[in-house]
């Protein structure tokens, strides 16, 4: 059987390097990480939000190339539809599909306001005022899914394709002391505790290389 590869960027800064290898590690499917230097000039684009398109994550497995992170993560539920990757109900399945095309195609100022850095934690940090409706919308979103699916995961008692696209959110939340309601507090938690997260971190923070335009100092 061919290897499954995925292309990662930085484990520190890119967000979405973490949604393609949590929607990989929720499918089951076990890939050969190969890394994109910092310096390569396609790869410093996305990461400082100066390109228009995102191809990394890339995951290549049996002939196929998928590099959008909702492509890889309809990929991989036609691939393995029964290990839950979304919710089994067809009303809950497309409300989880609503809210990862939502954090997947906006949050622009959410973005460049606090950009992905697991090294740092950050007691007090000015957020942009023009980030509080994304922070605010982000805030309904988790409200709204575990008032109605009970949490503590956004659809109920296992983490799905929604919680992998929201994950870096929380961090973002976390790394700069956003203040949030105590819900939102409480699923961050969830977010951090995740084995997965607690993974990722571990080798995010083992990471050498730094990007300076990302290292925010307040």
């Amino acid at each position: 059987m061919a290897v499954a590869t995925l292309t990662l960027s930085s484990k520190n800064y890119s967000s979405w390097s973490l949604r393609g290898w949590l929607l990989c590690r929720l499918a089951g499917l076990r890939v050969v990480e190969q890394m994109v230097a910092l310096d390569d000039p396609e790869n410093r684009a996305e990461l400082l939000l100066l390109s228009p398109s995102v191809l990394v994550p890339r995951l290549t497995h049996e002939g196929a190339s998928v590099w959008d992170t909702l492509a890889i993560a309809e990929y991989l539920h036609e691939l393995y539809p029964n290990v839950g990757m979304y919710p089994a109900d067809r009303k809950a399945r497309a409300h989880c599909r609503s809210v990862s095309g939502e954090i997947h195609s906006g949050f622009a100022n959410l973005r460049s306001a606090l950009p992905m850095n697991l090294k740092v934690r950050h007691s007090k940090f000015p957020v942009f005022p023009g980030a509080r409706p994304d922070i605010e919308r982000v805030e309904t979103i988790w409200a709204e899914c575990l008032d109605s699916y009970g949490g503590p995961w956004l659809f109920g008692d296992e983490p799905t394709v929604a919680d992998a696209m929201f994950a870096p959110v929380a961090q973002r939340f976390l790394t700069y002391a956003v203040a949030v309601s105590r819900k939102s507090a409480d699923y961050c938690e969830t977010i951090n505790s995740w084995p997965l997260m607690r993974e990722w971190i571990e080798d995010a923070r083992a990471e050498p290389d730094e990007m300076i335009e990302l290292e925010t100092e307040f």
